[in-house]
C-alpha cells in the first residue's frame, strides 16, 4: 500500500462528501452486478431459448437480459456523474488548500524551491489527480469489483474450470507489481522534468523584453529544447514500462481464456457441461481477463497520480519558518513605528558567507525619516526584509514598538507597515482593485482620496473606464511612474505606522520622478520612514542617514555631518553627487548607490 501512499492521503478530502461517495459506490456495485447478470442472461438465452426451441422461452430470456442492460445503463450514468463530481470537488479543494498554505510560507521558501516548480505542482499535478479521481480511479474500482464478481461466478458456473483461472491470476498479477514499481518511480521523475520545462518557459517569457533586447532567443530555444527532450525521454521510459505491463498482462490473461475455452469445449463435447454454461463461463473469463487488462493499464495511471499526490502533499507538509507564536504579544494600539535593532546578524541560507548583516545596532525613532545608503550588497534591502519579518535574524533581535518581532504575529506586524519597492508589483484587475489592495475594507471614497494624495487622479481620469479600467497583468498598460504612484496610493490607503521605501524612484525618468516624489512627500508626512536612498534630495531631506558597508553600519548622522566624519560617505558623495546644478539649484538628479 506504500506505493499508493499519496493517494491514500486523499481519503481525508473524501470524508466531507461521503454521501456522494456512497451513491457513487452503490451505483458502481449495481453496474458491476448488472454486467455479471448479463452472463446469466446469455446462459438463459442459449440453454432455454435456443435449446428448448420455443419462441416464448427465447423472448423471456431476451427480456430478462434487456432489463439487466437497462439497469446497467442507469447505474453507469449515476456512477459516471458522481465519480466525476467527486474528482472535480476533491481536486478543487486540494488546489485551494495548497494555495492557501503557500501563502503562509515565507519568501525564502520560494527562493529555495522556485516559483515555476511550485506553479507546476499546483496546475499539472492537480490536473492529473483530477483526471485520475474522476475516471481512472472509478475504472480501477469497477474492474476490481468485476474481477472479484467474475471469479465468484466462474466458481458457481464451473468449479473445475474456475480452478484453472484462479491458479493463473498470480501469474498475471506478478508483472503488474514488478512493472508498477518502475512506473511509479518514472512517473515522479517525469512530473519533475515537466516542472522544469514549465519553470524555464515561465522565467523566459516573463523576461521576454530582456531576452529579445539581448537577442538571446537562439540560446533559449536550445536550452528549452534540451529540457523538453529530457522530459520526453523520461516520459518514453515511463510509457515503455507501461506498454510492457499492458502487453504482458493481456497476453497472459487471454492466453488463459484460450486455454479455458479448449478445456471447456472438450467438456461440452463429452456432455459434462452445457453449451450455455460454457458460454457464460467464457463470458466471465473474458470479463476477468478484460478486468485484469484494464487494471494493468490504470495501475500505471494510479502510480503516476500517487507521485503527483506526493508532490502536492510535500507542499502542504512544508513548514513555515516564519510563523506566529502560540501566544503572540500584541502591538501597541495605535502603533508608533519605533524600531530598535540589537546586534542583528543574518545570513541567507543559499549564501551563508559573507553575512548579509553582521552585528547591526540601530534605533529609529517614531516619526523619523532614516535614509539607508551604501554600495550595492551592503545589506540595505536585507534590513527592510527583516523589518517585514520575511526572515528572522540568526542572532540578535529586532523590536517594533518595544515588541520583539519573533514574539509578534507577523500579520499584525505587517499591517502596521507598508512597502513601496523599486519595481512595484501590480495585479491583474482594475485600478480600483490595485489601490484597494492596501486595505480590502476601504470604501470607494477612501480609495479615491488615496489616489488623489498619490498624484494619480489625472492619469486615472484619462483611462477609458477610470477607476474600473483593467490594467492588465502586472499593470502592463501603465508607465513606470504611474505604477509607482499606484503603489504609493496603495500604501497611503494602508496608513502605516512604518513606511519602507526600497529605491522607489530609481528607475524613473525626471518627470515621473518629480511626480512620484510629490506623492512620496504626502506618504511620508508624520510617520516613521526607512528609505533606501539613491537621490541627493532624499538624503538631504532625511532626519538621519545610516551608512552601511559589508553588512555593518559604519556611521549615522546628517548629510553634512557624514561628509565630515565618514570617508566612505564622502567618497560616494563625491562620485555620485558631482553633477551640474539643476535649474532650481539642487542636484536632484544625482543617484546614490
Amino acid at each position: 500500500m506504500q506505493k499508493f501512499g499519496g493517494l491514500l492521503r486523499l481519503s481525508g478530502y473524501l470524508r466531507p462528501y461521503w454521501r456522494q461517495a456512497l451513491i457513487a459506490g452503490g451505483a458502481l456495485i449495481v453496474a458491476a452486478g448488472s454486467v455479471l447478470g448479463i452472463g446469466q442472461g446469455l446462459r438463459l438465452v442459449i440453454d432455454r431459448g435456443f435449446a428448448q426451441g420455443t419462441q416464448a422461452a427465447l423472448d423471456q430470456a431476451l427480456l430478462i437480459t434487456g432489463l439487466i442492460v437497462l439497469v446497467l445503463a442507469v447505474a453507469s450514468a449515476l456512477r459516471f456523474y458522481w465519480v466525476m463530481w467527486i474528482g472535480e470537488r476533491v481536486a478543487a479543494d486540494l488546489r485551494r488548500d495548497v494555495f492557501n498554505h503557500l501563502l503562509t510560507l515565507e519568501p525564502g521558501f520560494y527562493l529555495r524551491n522556485g516559483v515555476g516548480e511550485i506553479q507546476s505542482r499546483m496546475t499539472t499535478d492537480t490536473a492529473l489527480l483530477q483526471s485520475v479521481l474522476g475516471s481512472t480511479f472509478s475504472m480501477a474500482l469497477r474492474n476490481a469489483l468485476l474481477l472479484v464478481g467474475t471469479l465468484v461466478m466462474l466458481v458457481v458456473t464451473s468449479p473445475g474450470l474456475s480452478g484453472l483461472v484462479i491458479i493463473g491470476i498470480p501469474v498475471v498479477v506478478a508483472p503488474m507489481l514488478i512493472y508498477g514499481r518502475r512506473v511509479r518511480r518514472l512517473s515522479r521523475l517525469s512530473q519533475d522534468r515537466i516542472a522544469d520545462v514549465g519553470s524555464y518557459a515561465g522565467e523566459t517569457l516573463g523576461g521576454i523584453e530582456t531576452v529579445q533586447a539581448f537577442v538571446h532567443e537562439p540560446v533559449d530555444r536550445q536550452a528549452f529544447g534540451v529540457r523538453v527532450e529530457e522530459a520526453f525521454a523520461t516520459a518514453v521510459r515511463r510509457i515503455r514500462q507501461r506498454a510492457g505491463l499492458n502487453a504482458v498482462a493481456l497476453l497472459l490473461a487471454f492466453s488463459g481464456v484460450a486455454f479455458v475455452l479448449w478445456r471447456g469445449g472438450h467438456a461440452v463435447l463429452s456432455g459434462t457441461m452445457s453449451a450455455g454454461e460454457l458460454s457464460a463461463f467464457i463470458f466471465y473469463a473474458v470479463l476477468a481477463a478484460g478486468a485484469v487488462g484494464v487494471l494493468s493499464e490504470v495501475a500505471g495511471e494510479l502510480f503516476r497520480a500517487s507521485g503527483a499526490a506526493e508532490r502536492l502533499f510535500e507542499l502542504l507538509d512544508a513548514q513555515a519558518d516564519i510563523r506566529a507564536p502560540d501566544r503572540p504579544v500584541p502591538l501597541p494600539s495605535p502603533p508608533q513605528g519605533a524600531v530598535i535593532l540589537e546586534q542583528v546578524v543574518f545570513r541567507y541560507p543559499t549564501r551563508p558567507e559573507p553575512a548579509a548583516l553582521a552585528g547591526v545596532d540601530l534605533q529609529i525613532h517614531p516619526g523619523e525619516t532614516l535614509a539607508l545608503v551604501g554600495p550595492s550588497g551592503a545589506g540595505k534591502s536585507t534590513l527592510i526584509s527583516l523589518l517585514l519579518r520575511f526572515h528572522d535574524p540568526d542572532s540578535g533581535r529586532i523590536r517594533f514598538d518595544g515588541v520583539d518581532l519573533r514574539d509578534a504575529d507577523p500579520a499584525a506586524l505587517r499591517r502596521a507597515m507598508a512597502l513601496v519597492a523599486q519595481t512595484s508589483v501590480l495585479f491583474t484587475g482594475t485600478m480600483r482593485n490595485n489601490i484597494g489592495f492596501g486595505d480590502p475594507q476601504a470604501t470607494d471614497a477612501q480609495i479615491a482620496r488615496a489616489a488623489e494624495a498619490a498624484n494619480c487622479r489625472a492619469f486615472i481620469d484619462a483611462l477609458p473606464q477610470g477607476m474600473d479600467t483593467h490594467i492588465g497583468p502586472g499593470g502592463v498598460q501603465l508607465s513606470g511612474g504611474q505604477r509607482q504612484r499606484v503603489a504609493i496610493a496603495r500604501a497611503l490607503l494602508r496608513d502605516p505606522a512604518l513606511l519602507l521605501l526600497d529605491e522607489a524612484t530609481s528607475s524613473l525618468d525626471a518627470e515621473s520622478e518629480q511626480q512620484v516624489q510629490t506623492a512620496l512627500a504626502a506618504l511620508m508626512a508624520d510617520r516613521t520612514s526607512v528609505v533606501i536612498a539613491h537621490r541627493l534630495a532624499t538624503v538631504r531631506n532625511a532626519d538621519r542617514i545610516a551608512v552601511l558597508d559589508a553588512g555593518r553600519i559604519r556611521a549615522v548622522g546628517t548629510h553634512d555631518e557624514l561628509l565630515e566624519s565618514d570617508s566612505l560617505y564622502a567618497h560616494l558623495a563625491a562620485l555620485q553627487f558631482r553633477a551640474p546644478s539643476a535649474p532650481n539649484g539642487e542636484q536632484g538628479s544625482a543617484r546614490y548607490a
